[in-house]
C-alpha cells in the first residue's frame, strides 16, 4: 500500500512554496526563547472529542507544563471535534496573528479537508513542532488460531470477499485507509465497521463482534497485557524499541513489522502542533522552546513508552518538508481508496 512519508523526491518548487510558511519558524528556532511570552492563558485546541489519543497528548502536554513550571500563563485544553476536527482547524485558520492558540494535530489535518471539501490546508497554519509518531497495529482475538499477520490474511482470503470485519476509528480516516492498503497489497476485501473511537473499537474485537482491529497500541494495550488480544504485526518500517514485556511472554518490541510478516503495508500517524497564521519569530520560538523542555521530562519519556510512539521529532524547515510529503502520500491514498469529496 504505502507510499512512504519520504521526503527524498519532493521538488524544489514544492519546497519553495511552503518554506515561507516556517520561515519564522526555522528564524525563532535559531534566535532566543526569551523574547517573547504569553500574556494571557493559552488555549489549546484539540480537533477530536475527549478520551482520543490526541486529547491524552494534549492534556499530557498540560499537566507537564503546569507539573514543571514550564509556562508562567496558563494552558487550557479545548475540544473541537466537529465536522471530523474541521471545527478546531478553522478555528485556529481564523485566528491569525494570535499567539495565544495552539492546536494538537493527527491525521485529520490530512484527511479531513480531503474528504469534506472543508476550506482548509495545513499550510493555513504555522507549524511549530512535530512531537512524535504514532503507531497502527493489526490485533486479533487472542482465541483465534492465527498467530502472524500472513495467517490471518490468507484465512480473510480463504473466507472469501467481504466476509471478515475490520473494526476501525471513524469513516475515511486512518483507521479505514490503513484498512484499503492492507487490502490493495493483498488482494482482501473485508467489511469495516467504524466506532467512535480506540477503546470501543477493542472492546468489540474482544467480544468478537469484529475480526480484527488496526488500533494505536495505547488503544489495546490493556487488552492485550490481560491476554484477550493478540498482536499480529506493527505498520512501520522498524519493530517498536521498548523491550519491557507487557504481557508475560512479550514486548512491543516482539511484535514484528506488517512488511516482515508479509504483509507490505506501513502507515504511522502524526502527533504534532501549529500554531496560529501570522505569529512573529519570537513567538514561534517560544513554543518550540516550550515542548522541547516537554519531551525532556521524565514524564513525557515514560508517556512515550508506554503508549510505545515512534519518538521522532522535528521543527522547521525539516517539518514542512515532512508535512509536505505526508499530504501528497495522504491524497494519493485517499484517492485510491475513493474518500476524496466529489
Amino acid at each position: 500500500m504505502m507510499k512512504k512519508l519520504s521526503t527524498s523526491k519532493l521538488n524544489s518548487s514544492a519546497l519553495r512554496a511552503v518554506c515561507g510558511l516556517v520561515a519564522v519558524a526555522a528564524l525563532g528556532f535559531a534566535g532566543s526563547a526569551a523574547a517573547w511570552e504569553p500574556t494571557k492563558p493559552v488555549e489549546f485546541v484539540v480537533p477530536a472529542g475527549t478520551g482520543g489519543g490526541a486529547d491524552q497528548m494534549a492534556r499530557l502536554i498540560q499537566g507537564i507544563i503546569v507539573k514543571h513550571k514550564l509556562m508562567k500563563q496558563s494552558m487550557i485544553v479545548v475540544n473541537k471535534s466537529g465536522g471530523a476536527g474541521a471545527e478546531g482547524f478553522l478555528s485556529v485558520k481564523e485566528s491569525k496573528a494570535d499567539p495565544h492558540k495552539i492546536i494538537i494535530t493527527l491525521s485529520n489535518l490530512f484527511t479531513t479537508p480531503m474528504a469534506t471539501g472543508v476550506p482548509f490546508n495545513w499550510k493555513d497554519m504555522t507549524p511549530v513542532s512535530m512531537m512524535a509518531l504514532d503507531q497502527f497495529v493489526l490485533w486479533v482475538n487472542a482465541e483465534t488460531p492465527y498467530k502472524t499477520a500472513k495467517e490471518y490474511i490468507d484465512a480473510v482470503k480463504a473466507a472469501g470477499p467481504s466476509k471478515m470485519k475490520m473494526g476501525g476509528t471513524g469513516s475515511k480516516q486512518e483507521d479505514q485507509i490503513i484498512t484499503v492498503g492492507i487490502e490493495k497489497a493483498t488482494g482482501t476485501k473485508f467489511i469495516y465497521i467504524p466506532f467512535k473511537g480506540g477503546g470501543d473499537v477493542a472492546v468489540q474485537l474482544v467480544g468478537k463482534h469484529i475480526d480484527s482491529s488496526v488500533n494505536n497500541p495505547a488503544e489495546a494495550v490493556a487488552q492485550w497485557r490481560a491476554g484477550k488480544l493478540r498482536a499480529l504485526c506493527v505498520f512501520d518500517d522498524e519493530r517498536m524499541p521498548y523491550k519491557a514485556k507487557i504481557t508475560d511472554t512479550q514486548s512491543w518490541n516482539d511484535i514484528p513489522t506488517c512488511k516482515q510478516s508479509g504483509v507490505p503495508t506501513d502507515y504511522v500517524m502524526l502527533r504534532g502542533i501549529f500554531a496560529a497564521p501570522g505569529i512573529s519569530a519570537d513567538q514561534v520560538a517560544y513554543y518550540v522552546d516550550l515542548l522541547k523542555k516537554v519531551r525532556e521530562t521524565t514524564d513525557w519519556k515514560e508517556y512515550m513508552e508506554k503508549g510505545a510512539f515512534n519518538q521522532t521529532s522535528m521543527t522547521g524547515a525539516d517539518y514542512v518538508k515532512w508535512l509536505t510529503a505526508a499530504e501528497a502520500n495522504h491524497r494519493t491514498l485517499m484517492t485510491e481508496a475513493g474518500f476524496m469529496a466529489k
